[in-house]
């Protein structure tokens, strides 16, 4: 079915966005664009992600694990060339490759692989800079987005667009509307320039703050007022009927730290907060439909690689207007003023709000795995993967083997004929630590050769073949048979000596092959960096 046409590849990247959020995999919330391409090609069951925003990103981005790639916490400079904060010099991103290959390569959305940057203190950005590189000092021909981690969805603090800040915000103006648009623009001049093109849409929905358009946000009313455990169940009952996984595994229980709906005092408010968290997601699925809409326009969906998936599982944090919410500007650009924080029955969704949905609505969004977003058990980690092209693999099934972002890279360079760059700018590159996953696609039999390895603040884990091993910081190692147990609900710590030993080996020669850091020692830097004196969430 390959052509001789070098095909265009789509690498689009939800930002928080949980196992349990899209219509393919049980949930209410509507998705059909992004269900299609998983019917018309293939979802992955099992890939990973690494638990947190900039991690996954520079991994995603270099085919190396994030401390490989600088990044083995967040954007902070810690000190180390594992935890700089911004991509390494012997690290090269997709479009570093790509652009050497003859590709157009394009970015619309969100960055943050590229050091700290506080919203609040706009005047002291170095955008540029040799710890705050922008895409386009990293292989991006066209960049429209942002820099930092977050933003107002409808007034942006700092947008950039190439090289220029984009200053001016139209009144109808919605982040994720705002670069499909301008994707759809830069592939229009590749097309027109006869260029195979390679673009990253990177979103920031769902991610908070809960900002959504008002028509979408009433699609969902009443919906989430049965509440979190129904909403849960009911996921986990459709993905069983549809067979989201190769075995119908029980689902966790809900987190011990979150109460029981029949106890919550503001339901109405909790509802309207998982509304518009859905509205995001729903906005964002129509925005890829806008998107392959203009494929099939200009001629090019049958030649195209998409690739769908998330950096992280479902957020716990709690937007207190003392945590993450100081960081942030707390006017709109026309000056009207925002209420930051989780304000009980105050709607989330307009201009004028700044909340997050919180752990209860995560536990629903990562069902039916454990945890969240920071950890490394199944539902801080686990995402789809979607991948469709016609002219490339036909129509399968879901596929289960454990795949990992750092495998994203290779695939995509198997799909261009690209080789991997071994020198980028004058620096030696790094081995590509990921492995092309063009055959799973094809529905070969394939599994990967390598173990899957993790750390983020302590929790840390490595999954090899059908076993993983996990703990959360400053915890006991966790044993679980993922073939029989995915949802890590019976710990078989102790019962296979010779196997927790050598796993255990595996994982220490990584960490310290790769530089990491004991968490108890990377905290305090972290937060002396941060000016904070513990971190929400």
């Amino acid at each position: 079915m390959q052509t001789d046409t070098k095909p265009n590849v789509i690498l689009i990247l939800a930002d928080d966005m949980g196992f349990a959020d899209l219509g393919i995999t049980g949930s209410e919330i509507r998705t059909p664009h992004i269900d299609a391409l998983a019917k018309g090609g293939v979802m992955l069951s099992a890939m990973y992600n690494c638990a947190r925003c900039c991690p996954t990103r520079a991994s995603l981005l270099t085919g190396l694990y994030p401390h490989n790639a600088g990044v083995g916490h967040m954007g902070a400079n810690l000190g180390t060339p594992a935890y700089q904060g911004f991509l390494r010099n012997d690290s090269a991103t997709i479009a570093e490759h790509l652009r050497a290959g003859g590709y157009r390569t394009l970015m619309s959305g969100k960055w943050h692989v590229a050091g700290d940057f506080e919203a609040r203190n706009i005047d002291s950005w170095k955008v540029g800079d040799v710890e705050h590189p922008t895409p386009r000092q990293r292989g991006f021909d066209h960049f429209y987005g942002i820099m930092d981690g977050a933003t107002h969805f409808f007034s942006p603090h700092y947008m950039l667009e190439d090289d220029s800040r984009v200053e001016v915000v139209p009144d109808d103006f919605y982040f994720t509307d705002a670069i499909t648009d301008k994707a759809i623009g830069m592939i229009k001049g590749a097309v027109e320039d006869e260029k195979p093109f390679f673009l990253y849409l990177a979103h920031t929905a769902p991610h908070w703050p809960l900002h959504a358009h008002p028509e979408d946000i009433a699609t969902y009313d009443g919906v989430y007022s049965k509440g979190w455990d129904h909403v849960r169940t009911a996921r986990h009952e459709q993905m069983n009927g549809t067979g989201t996984f190769q075995k119908n595994w029980d689902i966790s229980p809900r987190d011990t730290s979150v109460h029981g709906w029949e106890h919550e005092q503001s339901k109405d408010w909790q509802a309207s907060k998982m509304a518009t968290y859905a509205a995001m997601v729903d906005r964002m699925d129509q925005s890829i439909g806008t998107l392959i809409t203009a494929l099939k326009r200009m001629g090019q969906f049958e030649n195209t690689l998409i690739m769908f998936l998330s950096d992280n599982g479902g957020c716990a944090e709690f937007m207190a207007e003392d945590g993450w919410a100081q960081f942030y500007p707390d006017h709109t650009h026309d000056g009207k003023k925002i209420t930051m924080g989780n304000v009980p029955d105050l709607r989330p969704g307009d201009a004028q709000t700044f909340q997050s949905y919180d752990k209860p609505w995560a536990n629903v969004s990562n069902a039916p795995f454990r945890l969240f977003k920071h950890y490394v058990h199944e539902g801080g980690i686990s995402t789809p993967l979607v991948a469709h092209w016609p002219n490339g693999f036909t129509p399968r099934s879901n596929a289960h083997a454990p795949c990992h972002v750092v495998d994203i890279l290779p695939t995509i360079l198997e799909a261009t004929g690209c080789p991997y760059q071994s020198e980028v700018g004058g620096h030696d590159i790094q081995p590509v630590q990921g492995e092309s996953l063009m055959a799973l696609f094809k529905d070969a039999d394939w599994e990967r050769a390598q173990p899957i390895l993790w750390e983020h603040e302590g929790n840390a884990a490595v999954r090899f073949g059908q076993f993983k091993l996990v703990r959360q910081h400053g915890q006991a190692w966790e044993l679980y048979d993922m073939e029989a147990d995915r949802t890590e609900l019976r710990n078989l710590a102790g019962m296979h000596p010779a196997l927790e030993a050598e796993l255990t080996a595996q994982y220490a020669d990584w960490a310290a092959k790769i530089g990491v850091m004991a968490w108890d020692d990377a905290l305090p830097k972290l937060l002396a960096a941060w000016n904070m004196d513990s971190v929400d969430g």
